[in-house]
């Protein structure tokens, strides 16, 4: 909207009251910098999306946006299109300029570093010219790689198995692999010996949003020192800041991305089964503070931070760790959720709490006692919540998805019944653009298709077909419940395949169950769900055309998910199919209480 208001319509009006040609030569522009830092993804993927269609409607307009940044994947995949020209700005940057920046950073470090000026008055310039030299070859021209190396070099450490001055440490940065994996790999090894590192790496990784280190050491359990203990270290890569009420965040977002993916970060590796521990943790905070303050309701600003976090979060850290759970963990959320609820009844959000503690048991254990105890929750939830009450959608949601489990489970259909008028208000209560609208869209549209499937009705699929892509527009490349949606709509395709036989329905559908793979890497929740659905559309291909790569990738596929499946008998009650309509009622929480 402020693009609209200060730039576009601006622009626009001009050009309406006369040529503005003359300005070709001599066009306006505007830089856009950091945009790789932005955290809301989906922000940065509107401002693009707006951008190319402004251009494409006014092509003569003399404006021109010139962005630098890396160019992460939710920024390439909006940006390879006609129009835009892609290039990397290493290939223009010279060493000189590389080792200018280097200089003004030493200099400064010479002028605040004991150590330094002690080791120049003894052995002369530092670091010398070879040294540089190196240095500046071996960063390669990039700017972002030349910070954290400066970052590495001069942050203390305290650990006696590492050196521990600037001067002893510069020497280590040739070895470091210039792409940021092996930088991070190279810091986080720093601290990987020091109590509490992994939990605490794995915490900042998967957090919904930012935490200070009082709030880490209060959702972990640990003193605020074991945090600050840890991260003191890592300050190449993670800004930790100087007082306890500060959040801590990331140097770069890639950082994240290396966190949660295993093949690129090894035994650094944030495993999702870590949210199941945040789950817990965050509901006995809450405990912990309620039993502080029994029958008197607590403002969110008495709230510590880990509870702060909880009321808006701990459901998506439920369903992040759903499919990895164990039975006990559940038997330990449900007398959580109980013993809150004794103490403030009547309250809507612990209600609501409890409620999903049961709904994720059952989708685990196929319980119809814990189903039909979710289901009465909900009902009770939804009736503290009356219109307009702005969490009303997430009862409603969730109650749709239990009675549609609950249908699941005994083979029956008055469950989707009843669910679908549910959906249909929760999504008039989240009008676009409300984050969590997909929530609703997703499962109504899921709900449609299971009736489609039992009555054969057009108009249900393809209103099936057009929910479930509106939620998918809603959810980028990055968003988490992306390949979830995909797979959805994929399915929904090749509902519609089979009645009309249209190829561009199963041709849609296999890049849609690819796209879902390729985003899913082991050990996503969503992997074996992707494997059939794209083995099963391309199997539907080779029976159609009889194209025999098409055979042998979905017999790949299927191999894969047999050994996937088995991987996981550890798991006695995984079920696939009761996991997907549970998530889908817990997916989309994260701003609400």
């Amino acid at each position: 909207m402020q693009m609209q208001r200060l730039v576009y319509g601006p622009f626009r009006s001009a050009a309406g009251r006369g040529p503005i040609g003359s300005l070709a030569d001599h066009p306006f522009l505007i830089v856009l910098d950091g945009l790789d830092e932005c955290e809301d993804k989906d922000e940065v993927e509107a401002l693009i999306d707006s951008m190319l269609a402004f251009f494409d409607e006014n092509p003569f307009i003399p404006l021109r946006v010139f962005i630098t940044s890396r160019v992460e994947q939710h920024i390439q995949s909006r940006l390879n299109v006609p129009g835009v020209r892609l290039d990397n700005l290493v290939d223009h940057c010279s060493d000189d300029d590389i080792s200018a920046f280097l200089d003004v950073l030493f200099q400064d470090a010479r002028r605040r570093n004991p150590v330094i000026q002690a080791y120049v008055q003894e052995h002369g310039e530092w670091p010398t010219p070879s040294e540089k030299r190196r240095l500046v070859e071996h960063i390669g021209g990039s700017f972002i790689f030349a910070s954290a190396v400066f970052k590495f070099i001069m942050v203390s450490d305290a650990s006696i198995d590492y050196p521990t001055t600037p001067i002893d440490r510069l020497p280590l940065t040739l070895k470091m692999n210039p792409g940021l994996d092996g930088l991070y790999a190279q810091v986080l090894s720093r601290s990987e010996n020091i109590p509490h590192f992994l939990d605490i790496i794995s915490t900042i990784a998967l957090l919904e949003a930012p935490l200070p280190t009082s709030g880490i050491a209060e959702l972990l359990g640990i003193s605020t020192h074991e945090v600050v203990n840890v991260l003191v270290n890592l300050q190449a890569i993670i800004q930790v800041p100087g007082t306890d009420d500060i959040p801590v965040t990331i140097c770069h977002t890639s950082l994240r991305d290396f966190l949660t993916t295993q093949n690129r970060s090894g035994r650094f590796f944030a495993h999702p089964r870590h949210h199941v521990r945040l789950y817990l943790r965050l509901l006995e905070c809450e405990l912990q503070l309620r039993r502080r303050r029994p029958g008197v309701p607590i403002h969110q600003s008495e709230c510590t931070p880990a509870v702060a976090y909880s009321r808006r979060f701990y459901i998506k850290h439920s369903y992040r760790g759903i499919e990895l759970s164990e039975p006990p963990e559940w038997d330990l959320a449900i007398r959580l959720g109980r013993d809150a609820l004794k103490l403030h009844p009547g309250s809507p959000e612990l209600v609501q709490a409890l409620a999903d503690a049961f709904h994720s048991r059952a989708a685990r254990t196929e319980s119809l006692a814990d189903f039909e105890e979710a289901i009465s929750l909900y009902h009770k939830a939804l009736l503290l919540r009356p219109s307009p009450h702005e969490d009303r959608w997430m009862s409603l949601n969730s109650l749709g998805s239990a009675l549609v489990d609950r249908d699941r489970r005994t083979g029956t259909t008055a469950g989707l019944e009843e669910a679908i008028p549910l959906y249909r208000e929760a999504v008039e209560l989240l009008p676009s653009p409300h984050p969590d609208r997909s929530t609703p869209l997703t499962n109504l549209g899921c709900a449609l298709l299971k009736r489609h499937q039992r009555t054969e009705n057009m108009d249900d699929l393809e209103e099936a077909i057009s929910l479930v892509r509106e939620a998918l527009e809603h959810r980028s490349s990055s968003h988490p419940d992306r390949p979830w949606s995909l797979n959805q709509l994929g399915s929904s395709l090749m509902g519609r395949y089979q009645r009309m036989g249209t190829m561009a329905d199963l041709e849609e559908a296999i890049s849609l169950h690819r796209e879902a793979l390729q985003l899913g890497p082991n050990p996503h929740p969503d992997r074996l769900w992707s494997l059939h659905k794209l083995g099963d559309s391309l199997l539907e291909r080779y029976r159609r055309i009889g194209t025999m790569a098409d055979l042998e990738e979905a017999i790949s596929l299927y191999r894969e998910a047999l050994e996937l499946r088995l991987s996981r008998t550890d798991h006695p009650y995984f079920t696939q199919q009761s996991c997907q309509c549970t998530r889908g009622s817990l997916s989309a929480y994260g701003n609400h209480g």
